[in-house]
């Protein structure tokens, strides 16, 4: 069971987690939405779902305790257990939000969000940084989990807020594997002291929990490149390898190792380590993958 996360958190002085009050079996505890900053005027990253009243109270209770608006809300990417809340922010806490501007990267899926007209989206780009009193922010690219995903780098306290890209608690899913190994490699080259997750409680080993994705990701790797090395005069479709390298699964497991096989092929595929032919997969050049 998972453990329990209060729907409100002071985790320092510049930092107070509020929690989306939207648990499933997705968001496990709910989104984590953090407040950072310790002066008038701060940072929300995140906003979680629309529709959930009881986050709008905490978030309201939150900003009236300290005394404090908006001055900027960053989305880490456009799910919409991240997105969803932002336009009841801006409806429910009119007097917090006068001044604020929000922030996301951009992605050919935007014009699927729905985000009121009045609230304009500024573009968020490479290393730009951000300062309010007490926390200078970093924007970190972290695609992967999906194409318009950002992490977040407080200077301060070399943490990163890492949105969907590393979770509190399991392996986070992804749309492109090849892009997430990036991306994770790029925040464990910061040697950060602690990761503040979109979903899940706090994690204070980074550095460990970042090699235990690599290493769950590069064991079914190594299962499939294994496979296609000891079959390299024969090609295989998605369903014939989920059948041959993942032995007697369960049926009800089958569609989700579909969908991981893939991201695994087309990382390769980037890495020109394997070739498609109508839809049919085959090891290339076996020195390619002498590694394994």
């Amino acid at each position: 069971m998972a453990a329990v996360i209060p729907c409100v958190t002071r985790i320092s002085q510049n930092i107070i987690r509020i929690l989306g009050c939207n648990p499933s079996s997705e968001t496990q505890q709910g989104t984590n939405t953090y407040i950072i900053g310790s002066g008038k005027r701060r940072i929300l990253i995140d906003c979680g779902e629309a529709d959930v009243p009881q986050y709008i109270n905490h978030l309201r209770a939150v900003l009236n305790y300290e005394g404090i608006d908006l001055a900027h809300i960053f989305i880490s990417h456009g799910h919409e257990d991240h997105i969803g809340g932002l336009a009841d922010i801006f409806e429910h806490l009119k007097d917090k939000t006068k001044h604020c501007q929000v922030w996301k990267h951009p992605s050919p899926k935007d014009s699927g969000l729905n985000i009121p007209k009045h609230i304009e989206i500024e573009n968020f780009k490479e290393g730009q940084e951000f300062a309010v009193e007490g926390a200078t922010i970093r924007i970190l690219r972290s695609p992967g989990h999906t194409d318009d995903h950002v992490a977040f780098h407080l200077l301060e306290d070399n943490a990163v807020f890492s949105g969907d890209c590393i979770l509190g608690d399991g392996v986070a899913v992804c749309e492109d594997l090849f892009d997430q190994v990036h991306s994770l490699g790029e925040i464990a080259s910061l040697r950060p002291s602690v990761v503040y997750p979109g979903h899940g409680n706090i994690i204070h080993n980074p550095i460990e929990t970042i090699h235990f994705y690599m290493q769950h990701q590069m064991q079914r790797e190594r299962m499939i490149i294994e496979f296609l090395i000891n079959n390299k005069s024969q090609s295989f479709n998605n369903e014939d390898l989920v059948k041959l390298v993942y032995e007697n699964l369960p049926e009800k497991q089958v569609k989700a190792a579909l969908t991981s096989i893939n991201h695994h092929l087309l990382k390769l595929l980037k890495e020109d380590r394997v070739r498609n032919s109508n839809g049919k997969w085959q090891i290339n050049d076996i020195q390619l993958v002498a590694s394994y």
